[in-house]
């Protein structure tokens, strides 16, 4: 067993902003908490005042865990609010979207197993 911190200095985030083939909309930063999982990807995911992803897909179940923030995770038919404490569950296949609320900064954990994530039109 290996033991993993919270990374809470903020340098420790990957910056996202302005890459032209990203999956991210306006300002997102990542941080991977512990890489050592052959199975599984856990990744942090803060995005600042409105900042989302585009519609896309995953080979795997994908579960969000509503860290901090206001949010929104989205289908092409549903919608939901999401704040602290929240857990969403989408299923492999299923086209989706998810970030922060207009005006607020959201940060949630993903995770999947080992997966492929496709850009699908909106």
């Amino acid at each position: 067993m290996t033991a993993a911190g919270r990374g809470t200095d903020k340098g420790s985030y990957t910056s996202l902003t302005g890459a032209p083939s990203s999956i991210f909309i306006g300002d997102v930063a990542t941080q991977v908490p512990h890489p050592d999982s052959q199975h599984l990807s856990v990744l942090e995911v803060h995005f600042k005042d409105g900042a989302r992803n585009r519609l896309h897909t995953h080979t795997t179940d994908q579960i969000l865990v509503i860290t901090e923030g206001r949010g929104i995770v989205a289908t092409k038919d549903e919608r939901h609010d999401v704040s602290p404490g929240d857990v969403a569950f989408i299923p492999a296949g299923e086209p989706h979207w998810h970030g922060a609320a207009p005006g607020h900064d959201m940060t949630h954990w993903s995770i999947t197993a080992r997966a492929r994530t496709t850009v699908v039109g909106e």
